[in-house]
């Protein structure tokens, strides 16, 4: 009697494309879309591959999370090399979306946990659900954050705020910590994905150079020392206002052909 196939694994990582956007999902969902290593490794050859004619990205996760963060199964008896080489695997597959060809928005839901904030750090916009709630439980798990959190959360949250997160186990809700810098948007349960994918196509009509400036220009001027900053804002000035989308942009504004800039209700 010839055994039945064995059936197949399903991929922890999908995308789909919806015009100039990509709409890249945790698939995880019976784990709260904890980060394993094909996971991770999944999500920097989906964000490395998107195709040209994509502008703009959102990720989200499936199910009631948007992830618990790493899977400690796949860590616990790793000796020290390994684990060294487990971060540096964490760090090349975030700065494939901090530092990708398109910005990215990730919508929050459910927990925002370890690995999983980590994560949600490394993309430009984040769009919190009420139901989010954030945490850094490594400090009781006898470990240290190892995907770029302690490089990327300081600078959206403070060095202090991180650390009485991490000493005490505190856990932020998604209102609450809006204001301290852990998301720019708060919507309602179930609204995240469309906000998500809203901001996403109105980033998607920005001029290409620009998008590029703002997502691999902007954060090393931030980082970088005032006279360097200074250099690269000019060059990046120059260029950005040297590409044809532009000028026909700027020619739009003049010829009052382009709305102006005014609060909505």
């Amino acid at each position: 009697m010839t055994a039945a196939p064995l059936a197949k694994a399903p991929k922890p990582v999908s995308t789909r494309i919806d015009g100039e956007i990509a709409v890249v999902r945790l698939d995880r969902p019976q784990k709260r879309n904890a980060l394993s290593d094909e996971a991770v490794l999944a999500l920097e050859a989906a964000f490395r591959n998107l195709p040209q004619t994509v502008k703009a990205a959102v990720l989200h996760g499936a199910g009631e999370h948007f992830s618990a963060g790493l899977d400690l199964s796949e860590l616990a008896d790793a000796g020290l090399n390994e684990a060294i080489d487990h971060s540096r695997m964490w760090h090349r597959a975030f700065e494939a979306i901090e530092f990708g060809r398109v910005p990215v928005v990730s919508v929050l839901h459910g927990a925002v946990v370890g690995g999983g904030l980590e994560l949600a750090a490394a993309t430009h916009i984040r769009v919190a659900e009420k139901s989010a709630f954030y945490a850094l439980p490594e400090g009781q798990r006898g470990i240290f954050v190892g995907g770029g959190g302690s490089v990327r959360l300081p600078r959206l949250i403070g060095a202090s705020r991180m650390m009485e997160m991490m000493l005490t186990g505190r856990v932020y809700r998604a209102e609450e910590a809006y204001p301290l810098g852990f998301s720019h948007y708060v919507v309602t349960d179930g609204e995240g994905l469309a906000k998500g994918l809203d901001l996403a196509r109105k980033i998607a009509g920005n001029a290409g150079r620009t998008n590029f400036a703002l997502i691999q220009a902007l954060p090393r001027i931030a980082d970088g020392d005032r006279a360097s900053g200074y250099l690269i804002e000019a060059l990046m000035s120059a260029i950005a206002q040297d590409d044809e989308e532009a000028k026909a942009r700027m020619r739009a504004f003049l010829e009052k052909r382009a709305g102006k800039v005014a609060p909505k209700d």
